[in-house]
């Protein structure tokens, strides 16, 4: 099987997702401070993408750590913390995403309008 031209070009973007998401996708789990093993958990998820999975599963977990932004209340700093993470991480991969041939935002649609609810959210400071 042969991979189109560029079909792995994603993986070039930025190291910051696979770097910063996993212990802000585990506090944001944890609703306040991550257990080790919970961390190490979410870090699993993201090498294991990076290593073997493609752009498809790739864009659905950043989805993934969207949704969960949305549906986490901000009753803990760590949690304010960890959305204001996953929003600034999203935004600058979807805006590199955007250089790559053939490419749209990954903020379209129902998608987009979560992050865009969770980015009016976290600047307002207002809570769930």
């Amino acid at each position: 099987m042969r991979l189109r031209p560029g079909a792995d070009a994603w993986l070039s973007l930025t190291p910051e997702p696979e770097r910063d998401l996993p212990v802000a996708i585990a506090a944001l789990r944890a609703e306040g401070e991550p257990s080790p093993d919970q961390i190490a958990h979410e870090r699993a998820r993201a090498e294991a993408l990076v290593l073997r999975g493609n752009r498809r599963r790739w864009v659905a977990w950043l989805r993934e750590a969207t949704e969960l932004a949305d549906s986490r209340e901000e009753r803990d700093p760590r949690v304010t913390a960890a959305r204001e993470l996953v929003l600034d991480v999203i935004d600058n991969h979807d805006a590199l995403e955007l250089g790559l041939p053939g490419r749209r935002p990954l903020r379209n649609g129902a998608e987009g309008e979560t992050f865009e609810r969770v980015r009016t959210r976290n600047e307002k400071g207002t809570a769930r």
